[in-house]
């Protein structure tokens, strides 16, 4: 591990030391939040866009597929760029074109229009996401960096709250348009500040001789593959072309790692690829959004098409859930500092199960599965409540442990390696909800499969350190 200060840090005082701080703060939360934001008012903006832009319904999915594909498949190489160029000069890029993009769209003569300054804003997303938590690193020492990312992960919580929302009260009163400009304001004046007032960072090291381009490609092809065919079994189904996508994945991703282990500056630094530490966090991660995201999906098909209830009321029951993200991340910091990362761990992954368990209850009990009775909202509110208290603290505690151990010099490939991991993690639970439903499972068992995928991420929390380990 690098050391929580540097020689460069030496002459500022205390003072500057906060100060830098809260603006690295500042600019994380916010580019956080305009990420989170953008993502749930859009998904409520489509159905008007369609309408308006007289698109197909293809044409509307693509604008978040399109998305989707280009900020995954960028991540962990735009991380790779922030160690080595800068992460506030990459943020400052990233959230100016977000919001460059975002004025565009708002702009668009037409739908395909839209799709494209939609790729273009992943593509400004991607240099964004991983340099929030870059910024961190590089100006929190390694044991204070779990309350910044506390109030981060609180923010998220909040704004994926608020977005629905937000999108709703704009599209009816302002249009559709209306939504993409809500991002425009805050990105200039957040990505202005970047640019203008510089924080002072450690060197973390050695920078490379050279990018590994041809690592980055091959990422990025395997990635495109995964997320592309993920994204297209809800509608398609298991195909001849979801197996080609699968195996065109597998086959870029093998190339990639053997590209990796040859390379004399890889994409993927050894103390990063190689760690088990980093790894355990990364399969939490991933196993906890698949399951929440594919558990939302089911549990919000339930709710209306079942139940019977209207989106308002929908919403009212998936409300703890938000609720618990926004309370659960600051608490999680103050436990993760005192029973450490594999015990905090261990217990919101068991919450996680426990969550999905008691929302399948009105699936399996038919008192409770056929209208929307007291016992039904305890049980379904009780669900996503757990599920909220689960996520909002392994979000936390696995992204501390990532940023944390990684040292200084590739904390932008850490963060694109945590942000890649929570832009496929809820594509597959999705997928995965949407293929078992397709084969003829009910709610309940689909919703048992999704709580066994949460619960692999309990003993995984064993390769995470203990207290007072790094």
């Amino acid at each position: 591990m690098t050391s929580t200060a540097s020689p460069e840090h030496h002459h500022l005082s205390p003072r500057r030391h906060r100060h830098h701080r809260r603006l690295a703060l500042t600019g994380s939360i916010i580019g956080a939040v305009i990420v989170a934001l953008d993502g749930t008012v859009l998904t409520v903006a489509q159905p008007t866009l369609q309408r308006d832009l007289h698109a197909s319904f293809v044409q509307v999915q693509w604008t978040s597929t399109g998305y989707l594909i280009a900020v995954a498949s960028l991540l962990v190489f735009a991380g790779r760029l922030g160690d080595r160029y800068g992460h506030q000069q990459v943020f400052a890029l990233g959230i100016l074109g977000f919001g460059a993009a975002s004025a565009g769209i708002g702009l668009a003569p037409g739908v395909d229009w839209v799709i494209g300054l939609r790729i273009a804003q992943g593509i400004f997303g991607a240099l964004l996401q991983p340099a929030t938590l870059g910024m961190l690193r590089a100006t929190y020492p390694p044991d204070r960096l779990g309350m910044p990312i506390a109030l981060r992960t609180s923010a998220i919580g909040l704004a994926a709250a608020a977005g629905p929302v937000i999108g709703g009260a704009l599209t009816a009163h302002l249009g559709w348009r209306a939504v993409f400009f809500l991002n425009v304001a805050p990105a200039l004046v957040i990505g202005v500040l970047a640019l203008l007032v510089r924080i002072p960072t450690p060197r973390g090291g050695a920078t490379p001789t050279r990018l590994d381009l041809p690592g980055a490609g091959l990422l990025a092809v395997a990635l495109v593959c995964l997320v592309h065919t993920l994204v297209g079994i809800p509608d398609t189904g298991w195909t001849v072309g979801t197996a080609l996508g699968f195996l065109a994945m597998t086959a870029a991703g093998i190339a990639f790692v053997r590209h990796e282990r040859r390379t004399a500056d890889p994409l993927l630094p050894p103390d990063v690829l190689g760690s088990p530490t980093v790894a355990a966090a990364l399969a939490i991660l991933l196993a906890a959004s698949a399951s929440l995201f594919g558990t939302l999906f089911i549990g919000t098909y339930f709710l209306q098409n079942v139940l019977a209830l209207d989106p308002f009321q929908s919403a009212l029951r998936v409300l703890p859930l938000a609720v618990m993200m926004v309370l659960s991340a600051p608490a999680s910091a103050v436990l993760q500092r005192r029973y450490g990362p594999r015990r905090t761990t261990a217990t919101a992954m068991t919450l996680l199960p426990l969550g999905v368990l008691l929302l399948s209850l009105p699936s399996f009990l038919p008192g409770l599965g056929r209208s929307s009775t007291p016992a039904t909202t305890v049980a379904i509110s009780g669900g996503f409540l757990l599920l909220g208290a689960g996520f909002g603290t392994v979000m936390v505690t696995a992204t501390a442990v990532i940023v944390r151990h990684a040292s200084a010099a590739h904390a932008g490939v850490a963060g694109g390696l945590q942000q890649t991991a929570m832009n496929i993690g809820p594509t597959l639970g999705v997928a995965m909800a949407t293929m078992l439903v397709s084969l003829g499972a009910a709610t309940g068992a689909t919703l048992l499969v999704l709580a066994a995928v949460a619960a692999i991420g309990a003993p995984l929390a064993a390769g995470l350190p203990g207290r007072g380990e790094r």
